[in-house]
This record gives structure tokens, C-alpha cells and sequence, in this order.
């Protein structure tokens, strides 16, 4: 990509530089109808406007195509497939490039900025994709390891399994959310004293809610039934990726997962970042993930040597019900991971599982190998056992209604070429009170 200059103004460390253009759904007060838009600086460019206005006339590949920005998401867009995506990413850049070959699309176009430029907070973000399927892996060692420790022992921390393949579960796709999005905190089974000899579960709100910071991928490409994709041909299935909060109810799970894994305790609500961070504007950041102790088989094994995202990844905590102080309390890497998402598209796809455009995969909990870096309340507190500092006095083992978890994570250390992702935030609201 050219240089980060813009003629346009962008606010020094904004995530959303001339490097980036993330694709998102937006709506506003005047127009409240859905439509596509990229995030630059603290505005968003309306696609649908931009396209009504002859903002596309000057590349003939995107033109037979710009109906695509006025639906009301993203997957007829994304199932264009990468080398559209690629051109209209690049055609943007020119555009908003201090040099632009094209200054008269917008540049110096004041009424189509006037029409199409519009400020953030004044932006409603929508999930952005039709999600047909959702599904969620365990690739984060480090906290796979941890979990397993609490559990099992180190010893017996991960399963034999776990270096060979990625593993992973079928998720809820109904109950994903953008960001911003309260979530309830659960009710469900689960045992009041697990250590006693008689197993009898109590009903009862969760009382061990937990956050897992994880990133999500967006597919953008299908396959027939019973047609695995390649592991050298499923970069070309990725559209692009979001931030991940994937709600976990730590003691309603440790009831319910044996022998089939998470059932009510993850279904209730995961929340992503509105902006989808196109595949092509991370690839600069690409580096070795996690080494797996074993020779993976023919069909997962991926040529290049750097498959996963150097993002910097940041969790707070801020305590909404109470003083309203804002806590880092994890810092990490999205390089801990031990799968790329190409490599869990082709072990997803091998048995002939088919894919649809806009379906969901999770990484899994990103967690580096230090206590600040533990991308769950689980880790940290050691399953309850050790309480977490917050800014202002108040300590945390698991989350409490009114406290507000939010992820950011950005790439690059040049302030005016950052690529990031906005914030994947949600506010934990009260259980619903029943009775039976």
C-alpha cells in the first residue's frame, strides 16, 4: 500500500487510517435504512451514497457491482471474493490518498463529502454479516493449557488430540451480537458445592460469568457438500476479521460440558466488533503463530511460514454500576495462537462439512504466557480462587451486572498507518428472575 498520507483529515492513532478501510453496516437518524460504509478516521464513507454519486466511475471492475453496498449486509459483497475486495479496497486508498489520481471523485467533490462523509457518533453500527453458521475453536494453547491446569492437572492439562487438529464446537449463530449490545447474564443448572459426593444442581443465575477474547472470521466463499477446500486454497475463503467476546458461564458449563461439550453456558451471547478488517489490510502484519510438538497431516500442513496476526490485543473492565473506573486487564498477542484460520477451514471442511458466505469461526481464547495476558477471568482468578485488582479499590473474580467488558486491538506502530478494529464491547445487564 502507498504512503499513510491523506488529504483528509484522520486523527493521529485512529484505527482506521488509509491502511485499513474496514467494511461495516450503518444506519443514521436521517436514513435509517441499512447500508454499507468503510470507517475512516472518525467518519464513515456511505458506500451506497458514494456509489449513487459516481463514486465508483473511475474503475470499470467495481462498477457492475455497487448494488451490492446498499443491502442491508455485507455477504453479497464478501461474495464477490477476494480479488474484488482487494481492487475496492485499493481504489478507496487512491481516493483518500493525499496524491489521489482522482480528485475530483471526492477530494474535491465538497458535496459528495457533505453527502457521504458522516461522523461517527452520529453512525449506528449493525452486525454486519447474516450469519448462517457459528463456529467456535479452542486454537489459544497457552489458555487451553491454563484451563486444562485448573481442571485436570498439568500432567493431563491438554488432550492427546489437542496438536494435531483445532479443535472446536458448534456454536449459536442467533446469539451473536455487534457491540454495544447489553448481555443478560444466564440462568441454569449448576452445583452449589462440586465437591460434595452427591452431584445435585441448584437453578440459579451464573455465578462464575466470564468474558473469552477471541478473534472471528468472516467466510466469504462456499463449498459444495461433501467438498473439502484445500489447505492451498482456503486463504481465499477469509473475508476479513473481527474482534470476539465470546460470554462464557464458567459454573453452568463445568455442569453441563461432559461428555459432549458447551451447551447453555456459551449460547447466550457473543459479541463482535461492527467493522469487518478486510483479510488483505492484515496481511503486512503476519507472523509464526504458537509451534505445535507434532507433524501435522498432509491436509493441514500450509506452505507459508507465518499464518497468524500480530494484532495487539487490549481487554478493560469498567465497573458501569458503580464508579465507572476503566481497568486494562489483559494484554496480549493474537500471535498465540497455535491454527490459522486457513487451517481451521480446511480441518472444518475435511469430512465435507459445506460452508456458506457470512459463516462465523472463532479462534478460541487468546491468552500469552503471563498472568496479565490471560485473555479469561477464568485463568486470572484461577477458577475464583484469586481475586483481580481494579483501578479504584474493588476487586473482581468473575464479572458482576453493570460491569462492562470492552476489546480493542490494532496493528502497526506507525500512528498515522494503523489498522484496527474499533472496540467489541457489552455491558453484563441482570439475570431475568423466574419462577417456577
Amino acid at each position: 500500500m502507498a504512503s499513510p498520507r491523506s488529504w483528509f483529515s484522520i486523527p493521529k492513532g485512529s484505527p482506521f487510517s488509509i491502511a485499513n478501510f474496514p467494511f461495516g453496516i450503518i444506519s443514521t437518524k436521517e436514513s435509517p435504512n441499512l447500508r454499507t460504509a468503510v470507517a475512516i478516521g472518525d467518519h464513515a464513507l456511505d458506500l451506497a451514497a458514494f456509489a449513487a454519486n459516481n463514486g465508483f466511475s473511475a474503475i470499470s471492475t467495481i462498477q457492475p457491482h455497487q448494488a451490492v453496498f446498499s443491502e442491508s449486509t455485507l455477504n453479497s459483497f464478501a461474495a464477490l471474493g477476494r480479488p474484488i475486495h482487494s481492487v475496492v479496497r485499493k481504489y478507496l486508498h487512491s481516493v483518500f490518498a493525499d496524491d489521489t489520481p482522482y480528485p475530483d471523485v471526492l477530494k474535491n467533490n465538497a458535496q459528495l463529502q457533505q453527502e457521504a462523509l458522516i461522523p461517527l457518533k452520529d453512525v449506528t453500527t449493525h452486525l454486519p454479516m447474516k450469519i448462517g453458521d457459528y463456529t467456535d475453536f479452542y486454537a489459544g494453547k497457552n489458555h487451553a493449557y491454563n484451563c486444562g491446569v485448573i481442571f485436570r492437572g498439568p500432567v493431563n492439562a491438554l488432550q492427546p488430540n489437542y496438536d494435531h487438529l483445532p479443535v472446536g464446537y458448534h456454536g449459536r449463530a442467533s446469539s451473536v451480537v455487534v457491540s454495544g449490545t447489553p448481555i443478560r447474564r444466564p440462568n441454569g443448572q449448576i452445583l452449589e458445592n462440586p465437591a460434595a459426593e452427591k452431584k445435585v444442581p441448584i437453578f440459579s443465575p451464573s455465578r462464575k460469568l466470564d468474558m473469552e477474547l477471541e478473534l472471528g472470521a468472516f467466510v466469504c466463499k462456499s463449498n459444495p457438500l461433501g467438498s473439502p477446500v484445500p489447505i492451498a486454497e482456503a486463504e481465499e475463503s477469509l473475508f476479513g476479521l473481527v474482534l470476539m467476546n465470546d460470554w462464557s458461564a464458567r459454573d453452568i458449563q463445568a455442569w453441563e460440558y461432559v461428555p459432549l461439550g458447551p451447551f447453555n453456558s456459551k449460547n447466550f451471547g457473543t459479541t463482535i466488533s461492527p467493522w469487518v478488517v478486510l483479510a488483505d489490510a492484515l496481511e503486512p502484519f503476519m507472523v509464526k503463530g504458537l509451534q505445535s510438538g507434532v507433524e501435522l497431516l498432509p491436509y493441514m500442513q500450509e506452505k507459508r511460514k507465518e499464518n497468524v496476526y500480530n494484532i495487539k490485543l487490549k481487554v478493560d473492565l469498567t465497573k458501569t454500576a458503580k464508579s465507572g473506573t476503566r481497568t486494562t486487564i489483559t494484554r496480549t498477542s493474537a500471535s498465540n495462537l497455535l491454527f490459522s484460520f486457513p487451517q481451521m477451514i480446511a480441518h472444518h471442511t475435511i469430512g465435507g462439512c459445506p460452508f456458506n458466505v457470512g459463516d462465523l469461526l472463532g479462534s478460541g481464547t487468546i491468552s500469552g504466557t503471563d498472568p496479565t495476558s490471560r485473555g479469561a477471568l477464568l485463568e486470572q482468578s484461577e477458577n475464583g480462587k484469586v481475586s483481580i485488582k481494579l483501578d479504584g479499590g474493588e476487586e473482581r473474580t468473575f464479572l458482576e451486572d453493570g460491569d462492562t467488558i470492552t476489546i480493542t486491538g490494532l496493528c502497526g506502530e506507525d500512528e498515522e498507518g494503523l489498522v484496527g478494529f474499533g472496540e467489541c464491547s457489552g455491558t453484563v445487564e441482570p439475570a431475568i428472575k423466574l419462577d417456577f
